[in-house]
């Protein structure tokens, strides 16, 4: 994976969550949650959130548990239009490449929401943001 995001402040530590020890997971990894509280690679747009990869998870490495930051200031990559400061975030995947993000559209509401962007960026370039997942649901627009 090439587009990792990079934590810069932790505002809150990481906490564990439920993965699937045949999957590898890079650090920084924007992730996607299922049931039950089972975090795994967000590879879609306006996936659910999780958070992001505190830690690498190694496939069937026999771990089933994995560091997961719900808050903190990260650097990102955005995709597609990018993003505008104060605008809430979603997870998008149109490029065909994981862990890029947008400004929200109306179908990322709740927990699909990523976070705010704390800067405007084009597409491909990085981005500061807050991650906060479903924060800014009505930051669209």
């Amino acid at each position: 994976m090439t587009q990792e995001t990079t934590l810069v402040f932790e505002t809150e530590r990481p906490i564990p969550m439920t993965c699937s020890d045949s999957t590898g997971i890079e650090k920084g990894a924007i992730l996607k949650i299922a049931d039950p509280f089972t975090a795994s690679l967000a590879d879609g747009d306006a996936d659910y959130i999780a958070g992001i990869a505190a830690e690498e998870k190694i496939a069937n490495d026999g771990k089933v548990k994995i560091g997961v930051y719900r808050r903190g200031i990260f650097k990102g990559t955005a995709g597609a239009a990018g993003c505008t400061a104060g605008k809430s975030l979603m997870t998008y995947n149109g490029t065909g490449d994981d862990n890029d993000i947008v400004d929200s559209t109306v179908a990322a509401i709740g927990g699909k929401t990523l976070g705010i962007a704390l800067e405007t960026a084009a597409d491909n370039e990085t981005v500061l943001f807050e991650l906060n997942p479903g924060v800014g649901v009505n930051a669209f627009a």
